[in-house]
């Protein structure tokens, strides 16, 4: 059972997590949020696009502006049979804190607000300014959250100067990982034509299953870059693969091939894009490629926000983060093109989108203390 006199931030954790808030529907934790950060000096905005709700809420009337970005909407749970313990029912057992966001992301929000909360009692006039955009659609299409409200601050002439996304960056323990960029992302639908027939008669047929193969035998071989200092080398990937009728006597007509390339610095999507579809016209192909890009690569080297954040942790954990930009992508994707500084900086990962997702308690505690001190670093 839960403590029966949690901490600011373990309470706060577990009214998050008892919101049942599966993308994108936010299931109250917007207002939670947006009455804590109004009850400390903040002005808050909920931001309706879609069927997606948002929030801005900012503390500071000048300076530069530093952000928390998050967001409140969790994955499917799968049978929730199948948990330990009921998924939106926080409970801590041995030190941990277990429920569906524990760690990605309600955990780092409880940490962001209770942060702040000691912040501003600590320094109520301090410089700069303060602001939240918390969304809840990240963990879905992503399409009206993070990216709809950079679009929306740009119209207003908002610009945000240092950005820290919650997402859970740590590995073994909190703050052992700073992840300082992420690589690009580029998809692509590949649609090849053929001709159906008998198999016995394959003269009178094109498969395009026997037509593709040694396109993507070159594609999977092709070196695309070396990576660099920061990012490892390009990858590219087939993720699906579709074709055939179902029946074994028939050739089929068409394949369905979906792609990805994780992209570093060192390509562009141009490049990427080029160079597949050079390959593709060698083998004298009849396709139809579709490309979608999910974002762009981005790097925040070491400057203020990178060197307050490594303080901070040296400070409370006393280790040295490593600077990483591994993983998938996140919503720092579409605030680092405005020319902010992104990093992301959270809870250990080793549950998230798992079964028994949990977060160690002390680890919250910890996490919501890094973040006051980066506070201390930037605007104190």
């Amino acid at each position: 059972m839960s403590s029966s006199v949690p901490s600011p931030t373990l309470a706060l954790a577990e009214a998050l997590i008892r919101r049942p808030s599966v993308t994108p529907d936010d299931a109250g934790c917007h207002q939670l949020l947006m009455v804590r950060l109004a009850a400390i000096g903040f002005t808050t905005m909920p931001l309706q696009f879609g069927e997606v709700s948002n929030f801005w809420a900012v503390r500071g009337e000048s300076g530069p502006l530093f952000c928390f970005a998050g967001h409140s909407d969790v994955v499917p749970t799968g049978p929730e049979t199948a948990w330990r313990h009921p998924p939106f029912e926080p409970r801590v057992e041995d030190g941990m804190l277990y429920g569906r966001g524990a760690a990605d992301m309600k955990g780092s929000l409880a940490a962001m607000v209770t942060a702040c909360e000691r912040f501003v009692a600590s320094h109520p006039a301090h410089s700069g300014r303060i602001a939240f955009l918390i969304t809840s659609d990240e963990e879905g299409p992503a399409v009206n959250g993070t990216a709809r409200v950079v679009e929306w601050l740009s119209g207003r002439g908002e610009r945000i100067d240092w950005c820290l996304v919650g997402e859970p960056s740590s590995t073994a323990v909190v703050g052992d990982v700073i992840k300082n960029g992420r690589r690009g992302s580029l998809n692509g639908v590949l649609r090849v034509r053929g001709r159906q027939g008998h198999v016995a008669y394959p003269h009178l047929a094109r498969n395009p299953i026997h037509l593709v193969a040694p396109a993507l035998a070159e594609l999977v071989a092709e070196q695309w870059d070396a990576g660099n200092a920061f990012f490892p080398a390009t990858s590219f990937q087939v993720s699906n693969l579709n074709s055939g009728t179902g029946a074994s006597n028939v050739i089929p007509g068409e394949l369905e091939a979906w792609l990805n390339f994780r992209f570093s610095t060192e390509s562009t999507e141009a490049q990427l894009r080029a160079r597949t579809e050079a390959i593709l016209d060698r083998h004298g192909l009849d396709y139809q490629l579709d490309w979608s890009l999910s974002g762009q690569p981005f790097l925040t080297d070491r400057g203020k926000l990178v060197d307050a954040a490594v303080a901070a942790i040296r400070q409370v954990a006393g280790i040295t983060p490593e600077l990483s930009t591994s993983g998938g992508t996140s919503d720092g994707r579409f605030i680092a093109p405005t020319g902010a500084e992104v990093v992301e900086l959270g809870p250990v990962n080793a549950t998230i989108h798992q079964r028994d997702e949990h977060v160690a308690v002390a680890d919250l505690e910890r996490l919501s203390l890094i973040y006051e001190r980066l506070l201390e670093q930037l605007l104190a």
